[in-house]
């Protein structure tokens, strides 16, 4: 891959920061955009470009999208990957693709298939940025001689007294923060999220009638992406063969109430479709017990959990890592957050003791931590085991 010519980006200083953040003409400041072929990178590539940004597309293939080119709901398939190239084509910037499968499978699939196994609901969309997105291409976009990458995520990067700091987004219904709390302040300090700002989805989708984008009204990815219909345990079953073995369903004393057809088709807080009706109060999974193959089942009040392990923490707060911190926590992307303490308790693990207990709390999912005031995003771990409280 050959970057453009760099002949504009070494002009005379300019007098002003143009919308990026830079000290120099839009046309000196080279952006790659991570298009997905959605509605969201999109734009913000057509609207870079209408600014008069130097625009470079970028679009990463991340598995094998023969069976994906009929599943709507998909991003980086088939599909994605020809509609990405359209806007590049209609708006006129260099567009990209990138055979990135063997990354992708290596950095995420393969880790979401051990982590179910394991007993765990993992968050693959969290990873793929982590690993793929945020350290793949971003190393890319700089090879490219990319002044910033930008991206169709909903979250603000909003300049503090301290550099660059991540905000949720403007629009609540919109906010993506919970996939991206791993992001690294040298990853921030490179990013930028145009759409943050924008007050609703509706405003996004008139930006693209209004730059003639053809994907305007194309409907929003649903689901994991390497995902079919949502059928996570066939993806399991077909990378880990034997992950879906029968055994038993046993309540909290170790009493046999049925069986299962694999750990794997469960998680913790799951209600519906365990088999087991006719005894009484409603039953939810409290326990993935994956060694001895038992799904273990109690009353709603036995998932309360006021006490949150987690490990692999990336802070973006002002103050050292330490001691104890007041924060709200989110421990599921569909659930506002709560206040809670922040314990540290290594260089890299805390305990959060959200001060209502919430219920289904699970191993595998993020716990993202947000200041008590205001819209910033401190960090977030993963969830490591549960503790009651």
């Amino acid at each position: 891959m050959t970057a453009p010519s760099l002949s504009l980006r070494h002009a005379a200083p300019y007098s002003t920061v143009n919308s990026l953040g830079f000290p120099k003409p839009p046309a000196q400041t080279r952006v790659v955009v991570a298009m997905s072929g959605g509605v969201d990178s999109s734009v913000v590539a057509a609207m870079l470009a209408a600014q008069g940004y130097d625009v470079i597309g970028v679009t990463l293939q991340l598995y094998d999208h023969g069976a994906a080119l009929a599943k709507k709901g998909a991003c980086c398939a088939g599909q994605d990957i020809h509609d990405a190239r359209r806007v590049a084509e209609r708006i006129g910037f260099p567009h990209y693709v990138l055979d990135y499968e063997n990354k992708f499978r290596e950095s995420v699939i393969e880790e979401f298939a051990d982590a179910y196994l394991a007993g765990a609901t993992p968050v693959p969309c969290i990873r793929c940025n982590e690993r793929v997105k945020f350290r793949d291409l971003l190393q890319t976009a700089r090879e490219l001689d990319a002044d910033c990458m930008a991206t169709g995520h909903y979250i603000r990067r909003l300049m503090g007294p301290k550099g660059a700091e991540l905000h949720m987004a403007a629009d609540p219904a919109r906010d993506q923060s919970y996939f991206l709390f791993s992001t690294t302040q040298e990853q921030l300090d490179f990013l930028r999220f145009p759409l943050g700002g924008l007050a609703s989805k509706a405003e996004t989708r008139a930006l693209a009638a209004q730059y003639g984008l053809a994907v305007a009204d194309k409907p929003d990815s649903q689901d994991i992406c390497f995902v079919p219909n949502g059928d996570y345990a066939s993806v399991i079953e077909k990378l880990r063969p034997g992950a879906a073995d029968p055994g038993e369903i046993v309540d909290m004393d170790g009493n046999v109430l049925g069986s299962h057809r694999g750990v794997i088709h469960y998680t913790i807080g799951q209600r519906r479709g365990l088999g087991i009706g006719g005894l009484g109060d409603p039953l939810y999974v409290v326990r993935l017990e994956p060694d001895t193959r038992r799904v273990v089942v109690g009353l709603k009040q036995a998932l309360a959990t006021k006490i949150v392990p987690v490990t692999e923490v990336n802070w973006l707060g002002d103050e050292p890592f330490e001691d104890e911190i007041a924060v709200t926590a989110r421990i599921r992307s569909t659930r506002p957050p709560r206040p809670a303490i922040l314990r540290v308790t290594g260089k890299h693990r805390a305990e959060i003791e959200l001060l209502d207990p919430e219920e289904g709390v699970s191993p595998g999912q993020a716990c993202v931590f947000y200041a008590t005031e205001g819209s910033r995003v401190l960090g977030g771990g993963w969830i490591s085991h549960r503790r009651g409280g």
